[in-house]
């Protein structure tokens, strides 16, 4: 199976920008496990970190082309809240994805709390830290099998 992570704004600053919501881990830690994770259960995971929304849409819009995902785990970070040019990519590309959060949204503040992306994603993963890459990719296999 092919997949796509892509790490959205302000997560190339992991484990350096408020770790008491964020975790510890930097991003590289994170990559690294999602790549250990990936090699276990034959899957060829492409990696991005992006802080622009122009950027994060045009790796959706490729995803299927180019890099031939089947599912797309995907951290918009602040942009879950308002980008809704992200939503309409997430829509149209009919890809499954996965949206995770470190943090777990819904019980920060009320601006944190919806997602405009949610609505067309698979599902979401948020609170577990960097583990919810993990449980995104186990998600995505999953129904892979299932069909």
């Amino acid at each position: 199976m092919n997949m796509m992570v892509i790490h959205g704004p302000n997560l190339n600053l992991l484990g350096t920008r408020k770790p008491e919501i964020y975790g510890k881990k930097t991003l590289n830690e994170i990559n690294s496990e999602i790549l250990c994770y990936a090699k276990e259960n034959n899957i060829k995971v492409e990696i991005f970190q992006s802080n622009s929304e122009s950027e994060i849409i045009d790796l959706l819009h490729k995803s299927k082309e180019i890099f031939q995902s089947q599912g797309i785990v995907l951290n918009p970070a602040a942009y879950t809240h308002y980008s809704y040019a992200i939503a309409d990519a997430v829509e149209a590309i009919e890809i499954p994805v996965v949206e995770v959060h470190l943090s777990n949204i819904h019980g920060r503040e009320e601006f944190r709390r919806k997602s405009v992306i949610a609505p067309f994603a698979m599902g979401q993963v948020s609170g577990f830290g960097g583990h919810g890459y993990i449980l995104a990719m186990d998600a995505l296999l999953n129904k892979k099998r299932r069909g």
